[in-house]
């Protein structure tokens, strides 16, 4: 993906912002532990929180989030959602904070649109010395049968690059600060993943789908014809034709340390 279509696909939350908040899952909370266990405090800055699905995680665990959000229709959503958290405007290439203000700083399903050239030393500043900085992302477990073929169905625009933990793994792997500046700020990342899961019907999990980005940058005709195949798969499908089922997923965390 170049550097124009990458930001095309991640701007087009705003106008879904609603059926974000709505449909996406949480992250599990042994994930978040796992990030924040060697944190030096409490204070903790979601970086391109979206609607605020990971701040709400965050707030259950007693920590003191700050969330920084750059679009804002999200913004408004997170606000509206989660009122007694400070929301402020602001991206990782620019963080609207001072100097050492966070203890961790953690993104959810966003690091990947963070330009890590710039983000990189603008998170190590807003970091206290032996911060943690880690990614989070939601996977559908392609290990289970019917969710390796709702992948086949569905393609990338809908379960694509980090949608899965095998292409996560990969996708990740080479997710490094730059070589150079940032880099000698933070250790070597690790990698983690958690079971997690999500209650759907095939209704709710075509809306669920409906919100990533490559659907929303689809034209409307094509956006359609795919959801009407993974309709499709879906009421074909034992494990989801009758009601409710878990949506069988792992959180995977991507963390590292502030030197």
């Amino acid at each position: 993906m170049d550097h124009d279509e990458q930001l095309l696909h991640a701007s087009s939350f705003g106008a879904a912002a609603v059926a974000y908040a709505e449909h996406r899952p949480d992250y599990a909370q042994a994930a978040v532990h796992w990030a924040l266990e060697a944190a030096p405090g409490p204070r903790v800055l979601d970086l391109g929180a979206g609607t605020g699905k990971l701040t709400a995680t965050l707030v259950a665990l007693g920590a003191d989030v700050i969330a920084v959000e750059p679009d804002p229709a999200m913004l408004t959503e997170l606000r509206r959602s989660l009122p007694g958290v400070r929301a402020l405007s602001g991206s990782a290439e620019e963080i609207p904070l001072p100097d050492g203000t966070v203890d961790a700083v953690l993104a959810g399903n966003a690091m990947h649109w963070f330009d890590m050239s710039v983000a990189g030393p603008e998170i190590a500043r807003v970091l206290a010395p032996g911060g943690i900085l880690a990614g989070l992302w939601n996977l559908m477990d392609d290990q289970v049968e019917w969710v390796a073929g709702l992948a086949r169905v569905g393609g990338s625009a809908a379960i694509g690059p980090r949608d899965t933990p095998s292409s996560w793994r990969t996708e990740t792997a080479g997710m490094h600060l730059p070589k150079s500046g940032a880099a000698a700020r933070f250790c070597s990342p690790e990698q983690a993943e958690f079971p997690h899961g999500q209650r759907r019907t095939a209704d709710s999990l075509v809306a669920t789908l409906a919100t990533r980005a490559g659907m929303l940058v689809m034209p409307e005709q094509e956006q359609q014809a795919a959801l009407e195949r993974i309709r499709a798969f879906l009421a074909s499908t034992p494990e989801t034709a009758g009601g409710e089922f878990t949506l069988p997923m792992r959180t995977g965390v991507l963390r590292t340390r502030r030197l």
